[in-house]
């Protein structure tokens, strides 16, 4: 077998499609999180991955930096989620990988807390703000992912680096979406050796 040398994720077609139409700018945390929840349902219906969206948002403009959904699926990649595609992107357009270099500050938006794996990406990603439709179990009990063994005080430890946390902004609409997710025969990616349907 020849040893793979590198690999690569790519926003899916549909969203790739309609980047031109995205709002250039968006001022507040509700115009962000709508944004996330919208994508975050075209994702999972689109086959691409889960029902999760992130985007980098500059809060001294209100410019969109970013944009992620989870891609799982069509890269086939465990470590394709929204947010780690989002602040990837974000880095490779500022040309940077720490996002909190100099005069910055980012946020990152999206529509439930990270995931164990998110959530060192995001930390070590450099963002001063950390956006949430929501936090908790309900999540893995409407959707059946297991979103990894997060600390208790995950909020404080961003806040300890530096990184301020908002949450509930857009809960219901995150809901509706991971409920709708939940009712399908979606596929849920539990890495255990195992693929089940919704």
């Amino acid at each position: 077998m020849q040893l793979a040398t590198s690999f690569s994720a790519t926003l899916p077609s549909w969203l790739l499609d309609d980047l031109d139409a995205l709002p250039e700018r968006l001022r507040t945390d509700e115009e962000r999180m709508r944004l996330v929840n919208d994508l975050a349902d075209r994702n999972w219906r689109a086959g691409n991955g889960g029902p999760f969206a992130a985007i980098v948002v500059d809060d001294a403009t209100g410019a969109l930096v970013s944009v992620g959904v989870n891609v799982v699926l069509s890269s086939g990649l465990t470590a394709a989620h929204a947010e780690v595609v989002a602040l990837s992107l974000a880095q490779t357009a500022l040309g940077r990988w720490d996002l909190g270099a100099g005069e910055a500050s980012l946020s990152l938006i999206v529509n439930w807390r990270p995931c164990v794996q998110c959530y060192g990406a995001t930390m070590w990603s450099g963002v001063r703000r950390l956006v949430v439709a929501g936090e908790g179990p309900l999540l893995e009990e409407l959707t059946g992912f297991d979103e990894g063994p997060v600390v208790g005080d995950w909020a404080e430890q961003f806040e300890a680096r530096g990184i301020h946390v908002v949450s509930g902004v857009g809960r219901e609409d995150a809901v509706a979406v991971y409920r709708a997710y939940g009712s399908s025969d979606a596929v849920v990616y539990n890495a255990r050796g195992s693929v089940s349907s919704g």
